[in-house]
């Protein structure tokens, strides 16, 4: 009979550890997050991290953010959440994280302000809900982040501005050097002059010369038709006496 007694009682403590296990799986916290994300350098993007829980959220319930750089270094925290949101003080996060999460919602995603290419790694959340959600596993999430290329349309632009205004300037600066060559070579000595180059002084010297020439010319020209005009006259005169006289 005691064999009987020993075995009832096995029987019941391992229905009491069954009973026990599926508790615990069923109470557990189940974090979801994706597995890889991808950005783009200088972008903000949203460390995205769900969580569920049988257990009604509380004040009790935390949330723990922490980075693992891609060259092996160890990890590190970057946000804390416990009532109230913990932003990183110091590192390379500091400034660039923010809270973007619910925890009544079920929600524990953060915002990163300028992804940077040195942001590259494996980022883990984790989320407990005590005193019976604690177990839950966290999640991991790889974020790769890569540089800014051009857009199309800012290629085309540039392409096509370069083409206008290069030709451009190399045809203003040809112009200008020619300028600059011709000017100084008809600039001469200041006691040198062509044989057909006239000085401002001799130039205005000749055209003096030309208004006094016009001027004689025109006294001599005035006085030579009044001499004309006298002889005209007397000779007019002579005639005149000449016909009284031979009437006579």
């Amino acid at each position: 009979m005691w064999w009987r007694r020993h075995h009832r009682g096995r029987l019941v403590l391992l229905l009491l550890v069954a009973a026990t296990f599926a508790v615990w799986r069923v109470s557990a916290m189940k974090v979801s997050c994706s597995a890889e994300l991808k950005a783009i350098q200088g972008n903000v993007l949203t460390l995205g991290c769900s969580f569920s829980s049988t257990s009604r959220v509380s004040s009790l319930t935390s949330v723990e953010w922490s980075y693992r750089p891609p060259d092996g270094q160890p990890m590190q925290s970057v946000f804390h959440f416990f009532s109230k949101s913990y932003p990183p003080t110091e590192g390379q996060f500091k400034g660039r994280i923010k809270w973007n999460g619910d925890i009544a919602g079920g929600d524990a995603s953060l915002q990163l302000l300028n992804a940077s290419l040195n942001d590259n790694g494996t980022f883990t959340c984790a989320v407990r809900n005590p005193p019976q959600d604690v177990h839950g596993s966290p999640c991991q999430m790889e974020l790769r982040v890569t540089p800014r290329e051009l857009s199309l349309r800012f290629s085309y632009v540039a392409v096509l501005m370069a083409l206008i205004l290069l030709p451009s300037a190399v045809i203003t600066l040809v112009l200008l050097g020619r300028m600059c060559c011709c000017q100084r070579d008809t600039t001469l000595p200041q006691g040198y002059h062509s044989p057909i180059e006239v000085i401002e002084g001799e130039e205005h010297d000749h055209m003096m010369h030309k208004v006094k020439h016009r001027k004689f010319f025109c006294c001599e020209m005035h006085l030579q038709d009044f001499d004309d005009e006298n002889y005209y006259n007397s000779s007019e005169e002579l005639q005149k006496e000449a016909i009284a006289e031979s009437r006579c």
